[in-house]
């Protein structure tokens, strides 16, 4: 049964990110009070349209610096912040371990028990296992990205009325962009190189559009009952492809060279992922990655990224 969220109070911490600035708007829309907690790191363009909505406060602070007055008057608890994707780790390794970790148990310090909270997760910590993997599977990560990430997870799930969603690889446009995620990035330089160079380009990864992402945190929002206390991988069974197999999607699109690398990739993730447990409760998405490409390459035909790095 869907539950009404007219009267329910949400934090979303990082919701000014690549996600975030997405779900204050969903939770808005079905009539929840939204408190968005982000220290605005990479400017403030993406809430911007959201100044004039009573429903919704901001908080300009650091989730390093949280307080217990920050959380204690919510009921469910998105946490989002966070250094995510393996370039930006690697570049701020002790603010991946200050913001991940240490910020995640400063919050949980502050929970009470009653409130939900929802953790932002990620199939990365994976691995390279090369194999079919479901939510059983012990995570094997391979960067502090994936290690972070996994900290954090475990943190969180020794609480009670916690979900975490190991999202796939998002890809698709937002307020505030990224181009640090592989098929944005794949797409963006289709469009300005004209060429890609595929490093493990047979290894096989996962991809979810960031509007099926906010629709599975909705999912839970509306009926936590049916998937607090548990872990879901977040994607579909039928998006998992290797670079190779995105790459020649792109080219359909748009005309470009495919350079196949005998170099290793840093980042080397080869898995594919399970998601019937998700499934099982109605969870299907919407985007294929063909609407990604087409969207991405709309959007690159005008636009450029000169930042890198961004937060969850």
């Amino acid at each position: 049964m869907k539950t009404s969220m007219k009267s329910i109070k949400v934090l979303v911490t990082g919701g000014a990110g690549y996600k975030g600035s997405h779900l204050v708007e969903a939770l808005v829309s079905e009539g929840c009070h939204v408190t968005i907690l982000d220290n605005f790191l990479y400017g403030y363009e993406s809430l911007l349209g959201f100044v004039a909505n009573k429903k919704i406060s901001i908080i300009k602070k650091d989730i390093r610096n949280i307080k217990e007055s920050d959380v204690s008057s919510h009921d469910i608890i998105f946490h989002l912040a966070a250094i995510s994707g393996y370039p930006a780790c690697e570049a701020n390794p002790h603010s991946a371990q200050t913001i991940n970790v240490t910020s995640t148990k400063m919050l949980l310090n502050y929970l009470s028990n009653d409130q939900i909270l929802m953790c932002a997760s990620t199939t990365s910590m994976y691995g390279s296992s090369g194999k079919e993997l479901d939510e059983t599977a012990t995570p094997t990560p391979v960067s502090l990205y994936g290690i972070s990430s996994l900290e954090r997870e475990t943190l969180c799930m020794n609480r009670p009325n916690t979900i975490a969603f190991r999202f796939a690889t998002i890809f698709g446009t937002s307020r505030r962009m990224r181009r640090d995620l592989l098929l944005n990035d794949f797409a963006y330089k289709a469009v300005t190189e004209r060429s890609l160079v595929l490093y493990d380009y047979h290894s096989k990864r996962t991809f979810l559009h960031v509007r099926d992402a906010i629709e599975a945190y909705m999912m839970a929002a509306r009926n936590p009952e049916q998937m607090v206390d548990g872990i879901f991988n977040v994607g579909a069974n039928s998006m998992n492809f290797s670079k190779l197999e995105i790459a020649e999607k792109i080219s359909k699109h748009i005309k470009l060279d495919i350079i196949k690398s005998n170099l290793e990739d840093p980042d080397r993730r080869d898995f594919i992922i399970n998601f019937d447990k998700i499934s099982a409760l109605g969870f299907s998405p919407k985007y294929s990655i063909d609407d990604g490409i087409e969207e991405l390459l709309r959007l690159y035909s005008w636009y450029r990224d000169n930042s890198l790095f961004r937060t969850i």
